[in-house]
């Protein structure tokens, strides 16, 4: 029975990572390949060029010791509009990302201050919708953002009611920054805030009674508890910003360009060897950095215990509370936090249903009707491009739930290798999909020859392969904390009655992570459904374009001109999409629990 169980395990293990072999391991290895490679035979060459070239590892020192010694890669920058940062591609993609990660704590900590420790009306709900931002459509943000900063926008329409403005904002890095803010402080109040939650108030009281001002008693047992929850937020957030490429696409262009963007720009321009080097770089700085977040997060999520959690306080206790410094600050943070996250979504709404003039209007889903009607040449069409987001998701959440599951059982098993293989299993996390999309178009979509046969995937299939890579990590992330909580003793037990591992699983622990496992599949729809990375370089012609593609294309569209409206208004579908399928799943979930 032992053997039929490890078999059982190994054969899922085996069926992973084949998958991952042929749609992930493969085309990422062929990015690397392609990266030390030329005319076929080994060289780093390309690396040395990529690593020599100040355009990308610092351009200050070279202009201002030699002038006229300008690096193409300079030339193409300043071409594009912007001068070069000094220091270089890499230097400025690592420091955009560092102050969104600066700026997604500082903004995300308040918000996990206020759920752990008080209570209020709505405060399970509120808590519920922070991860909502983070599973919303990058593309679609960086349109809201637009929607409610750009030049026309509701921030400066509210502006010139009281007589200032307007206030440029678009195309600067402050606007890139809050936009991941909007991503990411999320991610860090709900990481913190269950962190915060589980504080031990025993150890706390312990430590007061002992003489410890709340000061000391905060800084020596409470902080020491959020540490490793707080590290893996920002590491994440880190990685995310650092690969981020809609938003800084839509908001920054070429002028704020970070790697990915560039990475991007050389695909479109042919430039595939450079650009398979800068993803080969990239992805080697991320893997690294996801071996941090395995470390932290391994020390996060440690089994349930019995321990008691601090007890909430009442946000508004009457009259005095509402002259209290701590909640008039609360209050002041919480009107922030709702022009930042309500802002951009009730901008894009509120601009696809008005003229520049502020008139109300529906004539930009009459271009869109128009646009579904037209039988023009490479026209994206609305409604297919909804039917194939849909359609991607489902297949997405057919491979990545059974992957995810594998990858969860693999975490928590423990034994010799059980790390290596969780870090190995879970490395998509550190792959961009601009990274990814590359590779699969080199290796899958141009084709491969394999025993004399030449083997090609195109289209849906190749589509629905790269979202369920970037979808079935976020199912284990859900699913192992669950699973590691579970009491040994249950599966002991069956066990005890004759039911080996599998059955143990499949009847036991399973159903008990049932919420965790329909929390993750809501993950992998929404990322799908939001998919824009890899989409926008595997969508051959218009017949495979997905919604965050078209609205890209609508954004991009240089016939409409400098109206935001037709993009507006495919914005507010994917995000009534979004929020609607998202809601559907959380929903199924919930009878679980």
């Amino acid at each position: 029975m032992a053997r039929r169980d490890g078999w059982a395990l190994w054969i899922g293990v085996a069926a992973t990572l084949a998958t991952l072999v042929v749609v992930f391991y493969y085309p990422v290895g062929r990015v690397f390949a392609d990266a030390v490679a030329v005319d076929g035979q080994f060289s780093l060459a390309p690396v040395a060029s990529v690593l020599g070239d100040p355009f990308y590892t610092g351009a200050a020192h070279t202009l201002v010791t030699d002038p006229g010694a300008v690096p193409s890669g300079i030339v193409r920058w300043l071409a594009a509009g912007a001068p070069p940062v000094e220091f270089g591609l890499f230097g400025f993609t690592a420091y955009q990302a560092l102050l969104s990660t600066l700026v997604s704590v500082l903004v995300g900590l308040p918000g996990a201050y206020v759920l752990a420790r008080f209570e209020f009306p709505g405060r399970r709900f509120l808590r519920s919708v922070t991860i909502i931002p983070f599973v919303l459509p990058s593309i679609l943000v960086a349109v809201g953002f637009l929607a409610m900063f750009g030049r026309t926008g509701l921030f400066n329409d509210l502006l010139g009611i009281v007589g200032l403005g307007p206030v440029e904002l678009t195309f600067t890095l402050e606007i890139v920054v809050l936009a991941h803010a909007f991503y990411n402080a999320p991610l860090v109040t709900r990481l913190v805030t269950a962190a915060w939650e589980s504080v031990d108030a025993d150890r706390v009281e312990t430590a007061r009674t002992l003489g410890a001002s709340p000061a000391r008693a905060f800084r020596d047992v409470i902080l020491p508890q959020l540490l490793p929850a707080l590290a893996t937020a920002a590491v994440l957030t880190f990685v995310f910003t650092f690969m981020s490429f809609p938003i800084v696409l839509a908001l920054g262009g070429l002028e704020l360009a970070t790697v990915e963007v560039w990475l991007f720009a050389r695909v479109q321009s042919l430039d595939l060897t450079e650009a398979a080097t800068l993803g080969a770089i990239e992805t080697a700085l991320s893997l690294g950095l996801l071996y941090v977040y395995l470390r932290y997060e391994a020390r996060r999520t440690e089994p349930g215990g019995t321990s008691r959690g601090l007890s909430r306080r009442p946000l508004v206790d009457g009259v005095r509370s509402l002259v209290d410094p701590r909640r008039v600050a609360i209050f002041a943070y919480g009107v922030v936090a709702l022009v930042l996250f309500a802002g951009p979504l009730v901008s894009l709404v509120i601009e696809s249903v008005t003229t520049p003039a502020g008139q109300p209007t529906l004539d930009y889903y009459a271009f869109l009707l128009a646009r579904q009607a037209s039988t023009a040449a490479g026209t994206v069409r609305p409604f297919p491009a909804v039917v194939n987001s849909l359609l991607f998701g489902v297949g997405t959440l057919l491979v990545s739930i059974p992957m995810g599951v594998v990858v969860a059982v693999v975490a928590t098993r423990g034994g010799r290798g059980s790390r290596a293989a969780e870090a190995l299993l879970t490395a998509p996390l550190a792959v961009s999909g601009i990274v990814l999309g590359l590779g699969m178009l080199q290796a899958l979509v141009f084709g491969t020859t394999l025993f004399g046969y030449r083997l090609t995937v195109t289209g849906p299939v190749a589509i629905v392969a790269a979202h369920a890579v970037a979808a079935y990590p976020f199912v284990s992330r859900s699913v192992t904390p669950a699973l590691r909580s579970i009491d040994d003793r249950l599966g002991e037990a069956a066990r005890s009655l004759g039911a080996d591992r599998t059955r143990v699983l499949t009847d036991v622990e399973l159903p008990l992570v049932a919420p965790a496992l329909v929390a993750g599949a809501a993950f992998a729809f929404a990322i799908s459904v939001g998919e824009f990375d890899s989409t926008v370089l595997l969508s051959t012609g218009v017949d495979s374009a997905t919604m965050p593609v078209a609205l890209e294309r609508y954004v991009g569209d240089r016939s409409l001109g400098p109206n935001l409206g037709p993009a507006t208004a495919m914005g507010t579908v994917l995000l009534a999409v979004t929020t609607v399928s998202f809601v559907l799943i959380d929903r199924v979930g919930g009878r679980w629990e």
